[in-house]
């Protein structure tokens, strides 16, 4: 049996993905509107990957006994300057998901629940690999340029 204390920060995290999975289908929209349909294409499959998160911990959460709950989606921004603020925007919020989910482990130690913890660094491990997938991104774009915008939004497209 999972604690109430743990169940209420998966759940937080739940309602946390789903708003990711909101923001990533928001900046899709945005992009498409400007004709970078491959961006649009790569961000869609990003909003329903954060969709899939918040499905495996409420899995996980049902598992344990838990009760997995979706809690009020507050509204994501609408607007986003160039491209490149967007990605960059991007590369910020997947650090920030990242501290949201070294704070679960950390209470998942701190109930000594090891079976959330063992689920939880999944997590930790993909983390590691959006911040640099969005990194490398961003990079990219600063090196690439308003020339170069075409080809890496054919390239993400590819996803």
């Amino acid at each position: 049996m999972i604690s109430d204390k743990l169940q209420q920060a998966i759940n937080d995290q739940i309602t946390a993905e789903l708003w990711s999975s909101n923001l990533y289908l928001s900046m899709s929209f945005y992009l498409k509107a400007k004709g970078l349909n491959g961006m649009a294409h790569w961000l869609k499959k990003q909003s329903e990957e954060e969709n899939e998160h918040a499905c495996e911990m409420a899995d996980f959460l049902i598992k344990r006994g838990g009760i997995a709950k979706v809690d009020k989606i507050d509204v994501v921004p609408q607007g986003w300057g160039t491209v490149v603020e967007l990605f960059e925007h991007i590369y910020k919020h997947e650090c920030h998901v990242s501290k949201l989910i070294d704070n679960l482990v950390a209470i998942a130690a701190e109930e000594k629940d090891n079976a959330t913890q063992d689920f939880l660094w999944g997590f930790v491990r993909e983390q590691v690999e959006e911040e640099e997938s969005a990194q490398e991104i961003v990079d990219k774009l600063h090196l690439a340029g308003d020339a170069g915008l075409l080809f890496l939004d054919e390239k993400l497209g590819q996803r």
